[in-house]
């Protein structure tokens, strides 16, 4: 067939893709056979927002000359070309500022191993709404009803954890998920999850830690610039392998056979990601197209929820350390003191401020002094629970409990000595009065013993002293 001749009577950008069949049912190289003019003009001088990998094009070339590996591409073109289908996506690739209207055509005969489809596309600069609402009716219907339920809801958690039900049986899958991340403090929270009755697994809020940000943000890695992931056997799981050895590892401890992962998105900020896992690899296209119509419609709705909580952490968390700030300890002893929290419980309050910053900082620079802080606060929040540690300024730190004994907080300090090193040496003062009521008396004392074991501290190292303490 004469495929210059073909593409050439096509008004829109349109190339020829050829598909290498190999015995295992899988497929090998994906080339670009020859393009019009107009596709050419594509590569050759992109519009603006578009960056290729290269600006010249040679006829039967690998696809990936000109882009980066996609697993989604190369789906849609092994579908059009060896399984004949008609395709159509639309789509925004993360590598790329603009939105893709595709098309992809069966073309026949094969040659030897080798199958061909058409593909055209035309380049939006921004979001086509009737592009996005062109799915099927039930499809739309679906998320548009479960959409509609957050309106309103006075559980905004409660209602996310109805749709990603909807969403899961919409996927036919074992597990969908919707997993956040704050960039603030670096921490994952499961916003909702759901799980069918008979899939043997995890739940991620039992695998999510306090080292889960570092593997999620790797994930953007993976994904590689498309707008989503498609795991569909072991070839796509492969190509995880290559991208992102640990994630590849985690997939496998947990028993994860097939994924379709999407970042959630309100404009151009990143909010976590959604997922479905574990399902017929027939469905793949039917998920993504539902996850991707539901990315769209709840981005801005999660970002939003996710700003009103962003502003309450500003508000009240310490933005250096990640502990509760001073206006939150100063409302919180307030509250106490009132009567208005625990009123007849014992309270411990527990003071702590770094010896040898200034020096560090002298020596070192304040990022070094900076980190310091960090490492201080570190170590009380592995003895403390988080809403109990306050960083009531500079190297200061507070620590407030609510029916807590003396020997228990004892015990709480010689951990705090014990957890010590690496250059974080911390004065500690400890108190603990009968009644929450007096918790400002138990701030008094617990302060009056920290600046005595500062004292201390810097009349055995007095290589270390600085300005003496008041």
């Amino acid at each position: 067939m004469d495929f210059q001749k073909l593409v050439d009577h096509m008004g829109a950008m349109t190339c020829v893709v050829s598909v290498e069949r190999l015995e295992n049912g899988g497929y090998g190289d994906i080339r670009i056979v020859t393009g019009n003019r107009a596709y050419l003009d594509s590569i050759e001088h992109p519009m603006g927002n578009v960056q290729m990998l290269t600006t010249r094009f040679r006829p039967n070339s690998l696809y990936t000359d000109y882009l980066t590996r996609d697993l989604n591409f190369e789906d849609y073109c092994y579908r059009a070309a060896v399984e004949k289908k008609c395709l159509h996506s639309y789509a925004h690739p993360d590598r790329y500022d603009v939105w893709f209207n595709m098309t992809f055509l069966p073309v026949v005969p094969d040659e030897g191993n080798l199958s061909f489809c058409t593909y055209t596309m035309e380049i939006n600069p921004v979001a086509d709404s009737e592009r996005l609402s062109n799915v099927s009716a039930d499809l739309a219907s679906a998320i548009l009803k479960t959409t509609i339920r957050l309106r309103g809801a006075t559980d905004f958690k409660a209602a996310m954890g109805d749709v990603i039900r909807d969403i899961r049986k919409l996927c036919m899958s074992a597990h969908c998920c919707i997993l956040l991340m704050e960039p603030l403090t670096r921490t994952c929270s499961v916003l909702c999850e759901d799980m069918a009755e008979n899939a043997d697994k995890k739940l991620m809020t039992e695998l999510v830690d306090d080292s889960f940000y570092d593997l999620a943000e790797s994930w953007e890695e993976a994904i590689s610039g498309s707008n989503c992931l498609i795991i569909k056997n072991a070839q796509d799981m492969e190509v995880v392998r290559e991208r992102n050895p640990e994630w590849y590892r985690s997939l496998l401890a947990n028993h994860v056979s097939s994924l379709v992962l999407f970042p959630l998105k309100s404009g151009n900020e990143r909010h976590g990601y959604i997922w479905a896992t574990d399902f017929d690899a027939e469905n793949a296209p039917k998920i993504k197209e539902t996850l991707e119509l539901a990315t769209f419609m709840l981005g801005a709705e999660i970002g939003n929820h996710l700003l009103l909580r962003r502003l309450q952490i500003l508000s009240s968390r310490d933005m250096l350390t990640g502990v509760l700030n001073r206006n939150e300890m100063n409302n919180y002893v307030e509250r106490m003191s009132n009567g208005q929290v625990s009123p007849g419980k014992p309270v411990g309050v527990l003071f702590a401020d770094l010896n040898g910053l200034k020096r560090m900082n002298d020596s070192r620079g304040h990022s070094a002094g900076d980190e310091l802080i960090r490492a201080g606060a570190r170590v009380l929040r592995s003895v403390f629970h988080d809403e109990e540690v306050f960083r009531a300024g500079g190297d200061e730190f507070t620590v407030i409990v609510v029916g807590i004994t003396a020997s228990e907080m004892e015990k709480r300090e010689r951990e705090i000595r014990e957890l010590s090193g690496n250059g974080v040496n911390l004065a500690i003062g400890s108190q603990v009065e009968g009644d929450c009521r007096n918790v400002r008396l138990a701030l008094k004392k617990a302060d009056e013993k920290m600046y005595e074991d500062k004292r201390r501290f810097y009349e055995a190292h007095p290589e270390l002293r600085r300005e003496q303490p008041k």
